[in-house]
């Protein structure tokens, strides 16, 4: 399959697994409305002040984060390539009273159009499960560099492939990730969100929808953290900020992770330090 098809095949997961993620989130309208936000000190310090600035949250999935940017006072536009997330978005918006501008589209079709357009960005940002679902890393750090305004920045937290190493139980049983291998998940995008038990909803755990089987299968795509920081540095983009972190954010990647204060999610105490998330700032000279 070639990577258009199966970046199709994940819209398709996606648009299976986004209810499920959404009857565990509680009452978001009022959590927003209420001046809540979803976004994690780590991103925040990456990004800095955004009062003003036009913001491209790009993979926004149902739109949190974008209006957790939003309410920051930046103009943002959210970009997502399921039709069930971005439909989530506009409607959350709409309740929570905040603006925001949500498109659906591949990733890829998005920056070369939006370049294309001349519209560009002072802030790009991404974060928690982006990197393993792009396909082409080159395209997607130069279209990036295309839609930043000069001296516009990007800033991506994610989760750590070193992490991808270890099974459940912290065994070392898989390479370190690289190359782009693409890996087929036969069972799809899987509810994370009810598993975190709490750790990815700010504004309330609900039980929701319990046992949930994904009909729809999905591809990953596997790369080492030396192939993001050269595709983004080969784009021209400066990096001035990488930083690693030993605590996961939100979800329970692993057995017996123990949460700290802030919804961090760290290894047991018997099992040595290892990154589990890392963040990145790159500027546009």
């Amino acid at each position: 399959m070639a990577c258009r098809e199966l970046r199709e095949q994940n819209r398709l997961s996606w648009n299976a697994v986004v209810g499920a993620h959404e009857s565990h989130r509680g009452d978001q309208g009022r959590y927003f409305r209420e001046g809540g936000s979803t976004l994690f000190p780590e991103e925040l310090s990456l990004l800095g002040d955004l009062e003003g600035k036009t913001v491209a949250h790009l993979l926004c999935n149902a739109g949190q984060d974008s209006l957790s940017l939003a309410a920051l006072g930046a103009k943002v536009t959210g970009v997502d390539i399921s039709d069930g997330a971005i439909s989530r978005a506009r409607s959350l918006a709409a309740e929570a009273g905040i603006s925001a501008r949500f498109e659906r589209s591949d990733i890829y079709d998005w920056l070369e159009k939006t370049a294309r357009e001349r519209r560009r960005f002072e802030v790009a940002f991404s974060s928690y499960g982006v990197v393993c679902w792009l396909s082409d890393l080159d395209a997607w750090a130069g279209g990036i560099a295309d839609i930043l305004e000069p001296g516009g920045r990007f800033v991506l937290v994610d989760f750590h492939p070193t992490a991808d190493m270890f099974d459940e139980n912290w065994g070392h049983t898989r390479s370190y990730p690289s190359g782009g291998k693409r890996l087929p998940l036969e069972e799809g995008v899987g509810d994370y969100v009810g598993t975190s038990r709490g750790g990815l909803t700010p504004a309330g755990f609900a039980e929701g929808v319990k046992n949930f089987e994904n009909p729809q299968g999905c591809f990953l795509f596997q790369w080492g953290l030396g192939e993001v920081v050269s595709a983004l540095a080969g784009a021209g983009l400066r990096i001035s900020a990488l930083r690693e972190y030993l605590y996961s954010n939100g979800e329970r990647h692993f057995a017996g992770m123990s949460e700290l204060a802030g919804r961090r999610m760290a290894p047991p105490e018997d099992v040595p330090d290892v990154p589990l998330m890392y963040g990145i700032r790159a500027e546009k000279v």
